[in-house]
């Protein structure tokens, strides 16, 4: 395995950035989670986009074009012979003297991190997910952290909500030992008690062949493949409505899924209330067909 560190491809086992990184110190970085579709990025013009809102939100000023950056995830991509993969890029404001205000950006620290995916697409072309089932979530105690407080549309290496959020789902002693034991995610709400999004998932649900989504209004985070699903139910002429919506709307819809990078469109089957009430779904008419127009355009913009 070979991951591309400050601008250099490197073996795994020799990829380090220093102790007195601030993106270590102070979780003081940005990030972007993407996939990679027969050796390229996926809709990388707008994860290159939401990585610079990020960089504009932390005043970080890493003085890298996109070109360079997306240079890098394909050097990094063919380094490691992966068509199909999972790819984090991460850019922190490097190394600097110990105190909290950061200063300018001399040094950025840039770390493109892969790791093998199946084939994505079609399922009669070879594609398919990167989960083995329908996904299972709880609505847990652990709120989503203000707007106000931390943008929402800013994807920082300060990933303690969602942390917090799936150490809920093991709970005791398995939360202690890093296990991960019950419900594949974590759902929270905003602190009017609506519903948000996943700990690393956006939630559409469908009831009465409308499809529903929390909206950007709240402290939720643009997803790319939120965006896509959007686009993709507008062009089948699929009903959308984006709200604030409180776990009894989830309970009372006909079916569910969760969206983001690697997950693509993954099916919930069932959601657990903070109640301990859970509710099941069927795989339903609407996510079949945003899920296989979501594989039909990843088939034609990057395996035909």
């Amino acid at each position: 395995m070979y991951y591309h560190v400050d601008g250099d491809l490197v073996p795994a086992e020799e990829a380090t950035v220093s102790v007195r990184d601030r993106g270590f110190m102070y979780g003081d970085a940005a990030f972007e989670t993407l996939r990679a579709y027969g050796g390229r990025p996926f809709e990388w013009a707008a994860h290159a986009d939401r990585l610079g809102r990020t960089c504009d939100a932390l005043g970080l000023d890493h003085g890298l074009s996109d070109a360079d950056l997306r240079g890098r995830v394909r050097e990094t991509l063919a380094a490691n012979e992966f068509e199909d993969a999972y790819v984090k890029l991460s850019i922190s404001r490097g190394v600097q003297p110990g105190k909290l205000a950061p200063g300018l950006v001399e040094d950025p620290a840039v770390v493109v991190y892969v790791a093998e995916l199946p084939r994505g697409g079609r399922a009669d072309r070879g594609g398919e997910p990167a989960w083995d089932g329908p996904a299972t979530a709880a609505v847990v105690e652990t709120r989503r952290v203000p707007d106000a407080a931390l943008p929402a549309h800013a994807k920082t290496h300060n990933y303690l909500n969602g942390i917090l959020a799936r150490l809920e789902l093991a709970g005791g002693d398995a939360a202690e030992a890093g296990e991960q034991e019950g419900p594949d995610e974590a759902l929270m709400l905003d602190g009017d008690g609506h519903l948000a999004e996943g700990a690393t998932s956006n939630l559409f649900f469908v009831r009465d062949g409308t499809l529903h989504t929390p909206s950007l209004d709240g402290p939720v985070l643009p997803g790319i493949t939120r965006r896509v699903v959007l686009d993709l139910a507008e062009r089948e002429g699929i009903r959308v409505q984006e709200g604030a919506y409180g776990p009894a709307a989830l309970r009372d819809a006909d079916e569910a899924f969760l969206t983001n990078s690697t997950w693509e469109i993954r099916p919930l089957a069932a959601v657990e209330g903070r109640d301990g009430e859970r509710v099941e779904f069927g795989r339903g008419p609407v996510t079949d067909a945003l899920a296989e127009a979501f594989d039909a355009r990843v088939e034609r913009e990057h395996y035909e």
